[in-house]
Formats: C-alpha cells, structure tokens, sequence
C-alpha cells in the first residue's frame, strides 16, 4: 500500500513561531524547498503568514492553468467539464473572484462558461461535475454576480430543459444526485426556491426508492449500483448519495434511512478505520480517495453529525481523519484522489468543532503541497494528474484548496460540500 502514499513524518502538531512571520518575507532566510527543515519550518510559520503564502500560489497556479486550458487551445473546449475540462478552470476563477474581488476573474470566468455552454450543448450528461447542469448552474452564479439578470434567465431555462433519462443511475458524477446538487448549487447563489423544492421532489423520491428496493433485508436500509458494483464511496456510492440527500428537508422515515445507511457502513468499515470501495470489495483496505475510501466518506459524516447532531457521526468522521492523516498524503495532487482533496476532512472537521489540531493538519497537507508537489512531480515521484491542469485531476485542485486556505472556516470541498 506505501507505494500509493508518502509516509507521513510531520509532527502531530507544532506549536507557532511568531519571529518566523516576517522572516518568511526575506527569501535568504528561507530554507531550500523540499528539505525537512524548510517543512518543518513551514509548519512553525503563523498562519497568517502561511496563507498569503498560499494565496500567492494559487493566483499564480490560476494564471498558468488559464494559459494551458485556455489560452494555448485557442479558446476552443475540447472537453467542456468540470472534472478535467475547461469548465473546472472557469469554477477556479469564480473562487478566485470570491477570494480576491478581482473583477477580470470574473469576466474570464463569464467568457469560458459561455464557450462551455455552446460545447455542451448536445450532452446527455447531466450532472454539475460531469454534465451540462454543471454548465447552467456556474453559468447562472457568475451571471448573477456579475448583474446580468438576462443570462441568469437564460442559464435558467437552459437548466430547465435537462431532462432525466429512466435508466440514469442515483450516483453524484453522472446520476440523479449530480443533478440535484446544481440544483442546490443555484438555490445557494441565486436564493432558496430559485428551483423548487416541488420540482426536485420527484427526483428525490425516485433516489429513495431505487435505494430502498436495493437495500433492506438486514442490510443497509440503502443501496445503489453503478455499472453493477455496489460502491460506498462519495463519486458514484451511498456516501455521495447520502451527502446530497442530506440537503433536503426528508421526511422521518426517509432521515432514518439515511442514518441507518450511514450507521452500516461504520460498522462495515476496516478495522483500520478506512472504508471499503464497494459491497463486492470488502477486502482489499487500500484506496484513501475522495472517490473510494475514508476521505469523501468522512465528509459525508461531518455532514450528518452537523445535520443531525449524533455524536455517532463525529467521532467516526475524526476516526476516518485519522486515516488520511497517516495514509493520506498520496502521491498524487488533484481533488478526487490526492493530496488537495484529503486536506478537505481537517478543513470539514475544524469548520465544525474549531479544534486547531484539524486547521494545523489542513496546514500541515498544503504546506507539504506547497514545499514539494512541484519538485515531487517535476521528478516523476507524484502523478499530475491525467489531466494536468485539472480541477478534480490536477494542479487546479490544488490551486483550489490554497485559496480556500485563505479563510479555512469557509472551506468546502469543491462541487461535493454547499
């Protein structure tokens, strides 16, 4: 399993240095980057300090990713989604904009979405992450804050017209939840009934009973498949379709449901503490993603201690942080299954229990990013990504995450936390 991650030898914590604030500032006093004492140095520097340094790194990864997605295609989108197309490159700009106020962000952001929207037009996709809903609902965000209530009209109606095929699965990437969740997306940007809650209710009925026909008889109370294996994880599992659900005011019995489900799977984890990839996979304690494992699993269980206030829930979730602590610093960058995307559980955690020790280990994975990933990468010792310059698969990721660094209360793991 080593092979997937670097070991991870950064204390449990360390306490600030306030004399290292402004010595960080001076580029002769800084240690050479990716030794152990420029590490650990990192980690003895405030906070404050350490996130203009991370603030500094993502506008300038921002302005690379632009250039490589954007400007060298010749504004043409040859894959329009937010998980390794242009579209994750205008969602960066947009958190860019909500971070610095920097209005070109904006307009760029603007330009790329329309592109996108002409690109997928035809798709069957549906999703925020993987489809065309991903499209109309960035689309109607950037448009509403840019004043322009006529596009936020049309990305509206564009919405409106996605139709759900019958044989569409629940899953988040490509199902009914990736709907829902632009959607809500909406409803967080534009306000509360920007799309009803009657015309989402069928779709969450429809979750709910496919899930109760497959599960129940003693197990969960319920089940999703996805291409025929009965996933657990937060891209096409129950810890995705929980999290969405978890959204929508349910009623008694359908809450329960949802909380036995997440119960079943806290009693089915490893005794590592780690999740299984799936019903059929319950052997092989090996991946520490967002996709399959502990990390997007976690989440979800951040979610449902907030929700529903069992104390069940949080320790299991500081249970499976344990995890991605000491397996979770993979030996690759992106959202979905790296570096950027694990930090997101200390983040979740410390938003909702403001112990320190969460933020200092949400400090510790993006210092480690910030000190090596480049290094790490340029050596062939950490994946890039298959695409490079990527939201969920590359470097836009961790540009991503460093921005959301800035204010660590705010931080929600992009397209996955509201």
């Amino acid at each position: 399993m080593t092979d997937r991650y670097f070991p991870n030898q950064m204390p449990d914590f360390v306490e600030e240095d306030p004399t290292l604030q402004q010595e960080c500032q001076q580029a002769d006093k800084i240690p050479e980057p990716g030794t152990e004492e420029a590490l650990l140095r990192l980690l003895a520097t405030p906070y404050a300090a350490i996130h203009e340094s991370l603030k500094r790194a993502a506008l300038d990864l921002k302005e690379t990713i632009v250039v490589e997605t954007w400007g060298l295609t010749g504004q043409k989108v040859h894959d329009f989604t937010l998980y390794s197309g242009v579209l994750g490159t205008a969602f960066l700009l947009f958190k860019s904009y909500q971070v610095t106020h920097n209005a070109n962000d904006l307009s760029l952001c603007s330009h790329i979405v329309k592109a996108c929207d002409f690109a997928s037009f035809y798709s069957r996709d549906v999703t925020f992450i993987c489809g065309r809903a991903g499209v109309c609902a960035l689309g109607a965000a950037v448009a509403k804050n840019m004043g322009d209530d006529q596009m936020v009209y049309y990305y509206l109606s564009k919405l409106k017209e996605i139709r759900l095929s019958s044989d569409l699965p629940d899953e988040l990437l490509y199902g009914r939840c990736g709907y829902l969740w632009a959607c809500q997306f909406i409803n967080r940007h534009l306000g509360k009934e920007t799309i009803s809650l009657v015309e989402m209710g069928s779709v969450i009925k429809e979750i709910i009973g496919n899930g109760r026909n497959m599960g129940g008889r003693g197990r969960s109370p319920l089940m999703s498949e996805w291409y025929g294996e009965r996933y657990w994880g937060a891209a096409h599992g129950l810890a995705g379709i929980m999290h969405v659900l978890m959204d929508f005011e349910l009623k008694p019995d359908e809450c329960e449901d949802v909380k036995e489900t997440l119960k079943y799977m806290i009693k089915n984890r490893f005794q590592s503490g780690n999740y299984p990839v799936s019903e059929e996979d319950r052997q092989r304690d090996v991946l520490v993603h967002w996709c399959h494992g502990a990390p997007g699993i976690a989440l979800t269980l951040v979610k449902a201690a907030e929700v529903f206030g069992d104390k069940v829930f949080l320790q299991a979730a500081i249970d499976a942080a344990d995890v991605v602590w000491n397996r979770g610093l993979l030996k690759r960058v992106g959202i979905c299954h790296g570096i950027s995307g694990n930090s997101y559980v200390f983040l979740a955690l410390y938003r909702l229990t403001g112990e320190v020790r969460f933020l200092y280990r949400a400090k510790a994975f993006s210092c480690f990013l910030l000190d090596r990933s480049h290094k790490l990468i340029s050596e062939g010792e950490m994946h890039g990504g298959d695409s490079r310059y990527s939201l969920f698969e590359g470097i836009g990721g961790m540009a991503y995450l460093f921005l959301d660094m800035v204010h660590p209360t705010d931080a929600k793991f992009p397209a996955y936390e509201l």
